[in-house]
């Protein structure tokens, strides 16, 4: 037997005729051979590597196989939470101006003022019933004038704003008419004292050339006495005052 170090063993009742154990050897040694005067012979170094041949033809491809089976489907997992509000964004900005929208009817200007001066003006007393006088003008229009003393004419029809105050005497009561129908919304009265009755009301025309009176109420028991220079020496006014709105 031999080892790929040179070593040489003897089989059986070979005789040992040589090792190359302990040499420096070209090569390992792959063999051995037998010699005919017994015993082993040292074996040869092994040849040098022949040349490498030329590589073969690839082979033709093998065919596809067959796809597999799918696989199983996973499991759904949870759906997560919801995440934080985010962050409000800057404000656009302006849309373009609108059209500008169409003008409105205009306001109405018709205004009058009428009054009494005490004395001589309403030197008797006013019964119940019957109007108060204002036969004074003061700055008026055409739309708004005076019939007599006690009653006056709104030209147009429309809604109107009716202002008055007068001084009496005693305690009383006084109401706006308009075309001989008293308005209940408009009276003004005091129980005692010696302030003056003043009234401030809204009425509304349907017609043209309706009328408008200050009157003592039918049904009252006292007439109302128009109070000369009260307060003082100078002679007391009355006044009404008819503004026209719409």
């Amino acid at each position: 037997m031999v080892a790929l170090d040179g070593a040489v063993y003897p089989f059986g009742d070979a005789v040992n005729s040589g090792s190359m154990s302990g040499n420096t050897l070209n090569a390992p040694l792959v063999g051995g051979a037998s010699s005919s005067a017994g015993g082993s012979s040292t074996p040869g170094p092994q040849g040098s590597p022949g040349a490498t041949g030329e590589t073969g033809a690839t082979g033709a491809t093998g065919p596809v196989g067959a796809t597999g089976a799918t696989g199983a489907q996973g499991a759904v997992r949870p759906q997560g939470a919801v995440g934080p509000q985010g962050a409000v964004g800057p404000q656009g900005p302006s849309g373009a101006q609108g059209d500008q929208g169409v003008p409105g009817p205009a306001g109405s200007t018709d205004s009058a003022e009428f009054y009494a001066l005490m004395p001589p003006d309403n030197a008797v007393t006013v019964a119940p019933g019957a109007a108060v006088a204002f036969p004074h003008d003061a700055p008026t229009v055409p739309t708004i004038t005076r019939l007599d003393p006690s009653t006056f004419a709104l030209a147009a029809a429309g809604t109107y704003r009716v202002s008055f105050q007068v001084s009496v005497d005693e305690a009383g009561q006084l109401e706006l008419s308009l075309d001989s129908t008293p308005l209940a919304y408009a009276v003004v009265g005091r129980a005692t004292g010696t302030s003056q009755l003043v009234g401030d009301s809204l009425i509304t025309t349907t017609s043209a050339d309706s009328t408008l009176q200050v009157v003592n109420p039918a049904g009252n028991s006292p007439a109302v006495t128009i109070t000369p220079d009260a307060g003082g020496t100078q002679h007391t006014s009355a006044s009404l005052v008819i503004e026209r709105l719409a």
